[in-house]
C-alpha cells in the first residue's frame, strides 16, 4: 500500500473517478465492512457474484489505500506481509478478534481471530440498509 497515493486524489496515477469498475465496487464493500470486523478475499468475491480471490486482492493491492485495507484479509487470518504493525494498530484501535501468537511462532505476531472476526456481508453492516450485490449476503 502507498502510503502517498491517496495524498493528491489520485491512486496509482489514476483520479479515483477513473478506477475500473470492478475495483470501484470491491472498494465499495470493503468500506461496508464495519470497524472490528473483516472479511476475505475470497468473501468479498462472493458477495460480488464476480472475480475471485486473487481479483479482489490485486484490487486492494493497486487501489486500496484509498479505503480499510486492513479489513480484507487472508482466510488463515495472517496479518498481510509488509504491513503487519500498520494492520495490527488497525486492529487493536478497532478491537478486531485477535488470536495471541505463541511463543514458537515467527515475530511472535497474532492471527485474526476469524471465527470471531470474520462479517457475514449483512449484520451490522457501515450501512446496514445497502442491499446490492451478490453472494454471500443473499
Amino acid at each position: 500500500m502507498d502510503e502517498d497515493a491517496i495524498d493528491d486524489g489520485a491512486i496509482d496515477g489514476r483520479a479515483v473517478d477513473e478506477l475500473p469498475e470492478y475495483a470501484e465496487r470491491v472498494l465499495d464493500v470493503t468500506e461496508l465492512i464495519p470497524p472490528g470486523r473483516v472479511m476475505t478475499y475470497g468473501d468479498v468475491a462472493e458477495w460480488l457474484g464476480d472475480g475471485g480471490p486473487r481479483q479482489v486482492g490485486r484490487v486492494m493491492a493497486l487501489y486500496g489505500a484509498a479505503v480499510p485495507w486492513w479489513r480484507v484479509v487472508r482466510a488463515d487470518g495472517a496479518l498481510l506481509p509488509g504491513h503487519e504493525l500498520r494492520a495490527l494498530g488497525h486492529y487493536r484501535e478497532e478491537s478486531t478478534p485477535l488470536r495471541e501468537a505463541s511463543r514458537s511462532a515467527e515475530g511472535h505476531l497474532p492471527r485474526l481471530d476469524m471465527k470471531r472476526a470474520r462479517w457475514d456481508g449483512v449484520t451490522g453492516g457501515a450501512d446496514a440498509g445497502w442491499d446490492e450485490g451478490g453472494g454471500a449476503h443473499t
